[in-house]
Formats: C-alpha cells, sequence, structure tokens
C-alpha cells in the first residue's frame, strides 16, 4: 500500500504561506530541526501537523516555483458551507478566482477556485453527503 508521507508547496516565504495555511486549516505547527536564520529571519522549512492518522502534513520549503499556468496537484478542501469558507479564506489573504458548476447525470456540483497568499491554486467545495 502508497500512502502520502507530506504534500510540499514550493514557495518564496514559508513562514507567510504556513501561516495562512495554518490558519486555514486550523493546523498546529511541527518543530523542525534548528536551521540557522537567514536574513529575513524567515525559516526555510515550515511543517504543519496532520489533525488525524487520514491527513497529511504539509511542508512549505523554500523552493523555485513551477509554472502557475499548469497547476497538477493542488487542494480539494471541502465544507458544509462553501461560501462563509470562501469569505473566511478571503479575509485570511487567499483570492477567489471564479466559482464554476458541472452538471452530472443525477446531480450538480459546485466549486470555488481560489489562490493563496503566493498564488498557489486550490478549491473549495461543498461537502459530499455520505
Amino acid at each position: 500500500m502508497i500512502s502520502i508521507e507530506k504534500i510540499t508547496f514550493a514557495c518564496n516565504s514559508p513562514d507567510r504561506l504556513a501561516t495562512f495555511w495554518e490558519r486555514a486549516l486550523e493546523r498546529d505547527r511541527v518543530p523542525l530541526p534548528a536551521e540557522p536564520p537567514d536574513e529575513t529571519d524567515d525559516p526555510d522549512h515550515v511543517l504543519l501537523a496532520a489533525p488525524d492518522d487520514r491527513s497529511p502534513p504539509l511542508l512549505f520549503k523554500r523552493l523555485p516555483k513551477g509554472s502557475t499556468e499548469d497547476i497538477p496537484i493542488h487542494l480539494d478542501l471541502a465544507t458544509e458551507d462553501r461560501a462563509a469558507t470562501v469569505k473566511r479564506l478571503e479575509e485570511l489573504g487567499a483570492s477567489a478566482v471564479e466559482t464554476k458548476r458541472e452538471r452530472f447525470t443525477d446531480r450538480t456540483e459546485e466549486w470555488t477556485v481560489m489562490e493563496d497568499p503566493e498564488g498557489n491554486g486550490f478549491c473549495v467545495c461543498d461537502r459530499a453527503p455520505r
């Protein structure tokens, strides 16, 4: 069986971006081994703990970013109240790009495409009924 060890974000400011996701997902930071601070006192790596055994931790690492035109992997966030969640994430620094709707045979799905403070794409969708 293969499992996801962690999800890594390449970013310019790991501390700033981790702060957004820490608040957005209500996760806690996990201490990493000490590393020498740089001139900005912004760590090169920040790790956010998984809230449970089913979710992977998130690692924010100072790295050059790939193309913003084609984002092959992004986060899909499920919520009970998409509009309220989008508003809350915008207040934390995210931007709503567009809301999309797709019709399937027995249902219609709607989601909002967003970008975090560094322009990484993610979607907020309504939680599917179980």
